[in-house]
């Protein structure tokens, strides 16, 4: 009987083993530099109940399955920690002022006139109907207006909320045009009181050629000022994990509907672990991209282990134990942010076949001028490559610990 035992538990760890996807860079092996005014800083809020869908009735957009009050305390304990600040007021000045001062912008804060373009994800959305589909929260995306207005400080009209490529549904419109009616909604098929969205052709140029990837920016995103892209908590086929990195692909002039668009470079096979050339580094090196990006924010109020279809299923492991993921992620360091996105991700559902060497372009990144492919980085194809890391990336040991990445976990 001891020997059958044995054997079972052999057979258990091997498959347990089997089951851990295979990455580029081993737990607690720090490269990249940190970035955001405090280097490196990830911060992780966990508030059970934010969300609460049974996963059956109508839709999870509904106001029956979520609680507003506490994705307001959510976006003000992000902000505040992450700038280190007792007050969201003095932590969003803080926030734009460092931003402005190592973006050589000047030793100030937001000025009325400048335009904040806060970026979507939704890209199961292609009208304005509301949908089961996981697309991005209204409550968060409300509580973040809501925190930039009445705390930060924003005039409603310069803020735009924007999806390029995809439909701004009525649930996020909605919402926010009721509370602030001067706020600017662009979306890719426009009415409704959505503006229609307009494309600056040729903007991206790619540092290697890798086909028919699309070229052409949101106007709404290189004319603005700052940008804030707000992600999503998902797993998606191919590259591995869908988080702020990937949501910049959004605000190109892709198709609406998505079979229509070129995916090389992003949803290149991975699995064979050959170093390539990385498509999502140029988008997070971009000068109208990843580098006017005040805040990056991962909306996991409800988390999801496929990239379509309504959230499901419920998060088993601790600290969720069988509730939604009830989380939002934000920094200022996009590597930082995506890291920490992706280990709860594979802490999660670690089976997940797309895992395999889903990191890869957070190590392109955090190891420029002289990454493994050897590419050299130039987003804008201007003679100017990439001459420092895009920030830090780190990935936790088992028991979510890293050890330069400054993460700080929040339960309310």
């Amino acid at each position: 009987m001891k020997k059958i035992l044995l054997l079972a538990t052999m057979a258990l760890s091997a498959i347990m083993a089997s089951a851990q996807p295979k990455l580029f860079v081993q737990p607690n092996e720090p490269i990249g530099e940190g970035k955001g005014i405090h280097p490196g800083r990830v911060v992780w809020v966990h508030s059970p109940g934010v969300a609460s869908w049974d996963g059956e009735t109508g839709l999870w957009v509904e106001d029956r399955w979520n609680d507003q009050e506490k994705a307001d305390k959510m976006i003000r304990s992000a902000v505040t920690q992450l700038a280190g600040q007792k007050k969201a007021k003095k932590a969003w000045k803080a926030l734009f002022k460092n931003f402005n001062q190592t973006h050589g912008r000047g030793n100030k804060g937001y000025q009325k006139g400048e335009k904040i373009a806060i970026k979507l994800n939704m890209n199961n959305a292609i009208t304005h109907r509301d949908t089961i589909e996981l697309n991005s929260s209204p409550f968060v995306t409300l509580a973040l207006v809501r925190s930039l207005v009445n705390e930060a400080g924003v005039a409603q009209e310069d803020i735009i909320v924007c999806e390029p490529s995809r439909a701004i549904t009525d649930s996020i419109y909605n919402k926010i045009h009721r509370e602030f009616p001067d706020v600017v909604f662009i979306d890719n098929i426009g009415g409704d009181g959505r503006l229609k969205c307009e494309y600056y052709p040729e903007q991206l140029k790619y540092s290697v050629d890798n086909g028919k990837m699309a070229r052409g920016l949101a106007k709404c995103v290189v004319d603005a000022d700052y940008l804030i892209n707000s992600a999503l908590l998902k797993t998606h086929n191919g590259p591995g994990v869908t988080l702020t990195a990937k949501n910049w692909y959004g605000a190109t002039d892709i198709n609406l509907l998505w079979r229509k668009n070129a995916h090389n470079g992003i949803s290149a096979d991975k699995r064979h672990g050959k170093p390539s050339y990385k498509t999502m580094v140029d988008w997070i090196g971009h000068k109208d991209l990843g580098q006017k990006c005040l805040l990056f924010l991962i909306d996991g109020t409800y988390g999801s282990r496929d990239v379509n279809g309504a959230p499901s299923p419920k998060w088993q492991k601790a600290p969720f134990n069988n509730d939604w993921c009830c989380s939002i992620i934000v920094s200022q360091d996009p590597l930082a942010c995506d890291v920490v996105g992706m280990d709860m991700l594979i802490h999660e559902w670690p089976e997940f076949g797309s895992f395999n060497y889903c990191d890869e372009y957070l190590r392109e990144a955090a190891t420029i001028p002289n990454p493994v492919t050897g590419v050299v980085y130039d987003p804008e194809r201007d003679g100017k490559p990439l001459t420092a890391p895009l920030g830090l990336m780190e990935h936790a040991d088992k028991d979510r610990r890293y050890t330069k990445l400054d993460m700080i976990y929040v339960k309310q």
